[in-house]
């Protein structure tokens, strides 16, 4: 029975991706395109009707006989919360099923606050944007915070720039005072799903601190602990300043010297050899920069970075590398990290980027 049922919600997700991906579409368009009998459609559409996810919304051109009913996704018929925990800010976000933000809240984080009050200022932050919607249609809650942290269960692991917070059970925490599922992952990961894109691609995030999500092979990358990312954590000058982690020379700890210093190219140029580390080590063909730094001044680290690429690439032509800024700016995380709720309603798994795309196109 069970293996019946997830056979129905696989097909129920396909036939969802579907409707939202074509905007409008028939029935039997719908046969086509998942390879699902008329019949399995008729049944799944007739569900999905009934709980208001979808409705008709015309009929099609005529082809020689009666005009198909087209059918549309209802955007608002269901709603999830992405929420971005940060070490000196909190945004949250109100998603609907487009991918659409509706309501946005953020608050900074006074320091020396403990890991408890913090969650409680994210809680009720979240229920200010919940209070417009029916709760009932609220799917879920997604949070994307600094590693290290095991994102099975949602417990942070000695989190650099976040102390006190090592062996927090966030994602256990949140939830009871929510009463919502809530699924945690780290920012870079988020940032990483946060919008369509190449099948082997990183997204760089320097802000606070410096990490990396990945997907590779069109899946994304956690690793054995699910702690894969702490791109900034790889040492270039083991002479060099002490970085938050304790090692001495991280490109975290060098990017932020150069910033402190007020020197932004040497910043980019670092964060350039960095990436050409990834590069010749997981041979991506995209990169995707992000956060606060970046966003100062987008096009100086994109120009710099995709120099630094060209310039430290063997055959820069054969391994070409497309460079660019997050399209959803400052909110690219916090949408990402709603895209871990709307992705498995979508069975998008880990490609949330398509779930969020249409916002962003």
């Amino acid at each position: 029975m069970a293996n019946l049922t997830a056979l129905r919600d696989h097909n129920t997700a396909a036939v969802l991706r579907r409707i939202r991906a074509a905007r409008e579409t028939s029935q039997l368009e719908l046969a086509e395109a998942t390879g699902l009998t008329a019949q399995a459609i008729s049944k799944i559409v007739r569900r999905l009707t009934e709980e208001g996810l979808v409705t008709p919304s015309g009929r099609g051109r005529p082809t020689g006989g009666k005009p198909r009913t087209l059918l549309s996704l209802v955007p608002q018929a269901r709603w999830a919360v992405g929420a971005q925990l940060g070490r000196t800010a909190l945004t949250v976000l109100l998603v609907d099923l487009g991918g659409r933000v509706a309501a946005a809240a953020s608050a900074p984080i006074e320091r020396g606050w403990t890991p408890s009050e913090v969650m409680d200022l994210l809680a009720a932050r979240i229920e200010a944007v919940l209070a417009q919607v029916p709760r009932e249609r609220v799917l879920g809650v997604g949070v994307a915070c600094p590693g290290p942290l095991d994102q099975r269960t949602g417990v942070l692991h000695q989190a650099t720039g976040l102390p006190g917070w090592d062996g927090v059970a966030l994602g256990d925490e949140l939830a009871a005072r929510l009463d919502l599922p809530v699924a945690v992952d780290k920012d870079t990961t988020a940032g990483v799903l946060s919008q369509p894109g190449s099948a082997d691609r990183a997204f760089v995030y320097l802000d606070d601190g410096l990490g990396a999500g990945l997907v590779l092979g069109g899946r994304v990358q956690r690793g054995a602990r699910t702690n894969a990312g702490e791109f900034g954590h790889q040492v270039l000058d083991p002479a060099g300043p002490r970085c938050a982690c304790g090692s001495r020379g991280c490109l975290e700890a060098l990017c932020r010297a150069a910033l402190d210093a007020d020197r932004p190219d040497l910043a980019a140029d670092l964060l350039g050899v960095g990436v050409a580390n990834l590069l010749r080590l997981l041979d991506v063909d995209q990169v995707v920069l992000g956060g606060r730094a970046v966003l100062a001044d987008p096009e100086r680290w994109r120009a710099r970075v995709a120099a630094a690429l060209r310039a430290r690439t063997p055959d820069p032509d054969w391994q070409a590398v497309e460079v660019t800024v997050a399209r959803a700016g400052e909110r690219a995380v916090a949408l990402g990290a709603a895209g871990l709720v709307l992705g498995p309603w979508f069975g998008a798994g880990e490609a949330l980027g398509a779930v969020l795309g249409a916002v962003l196109d």
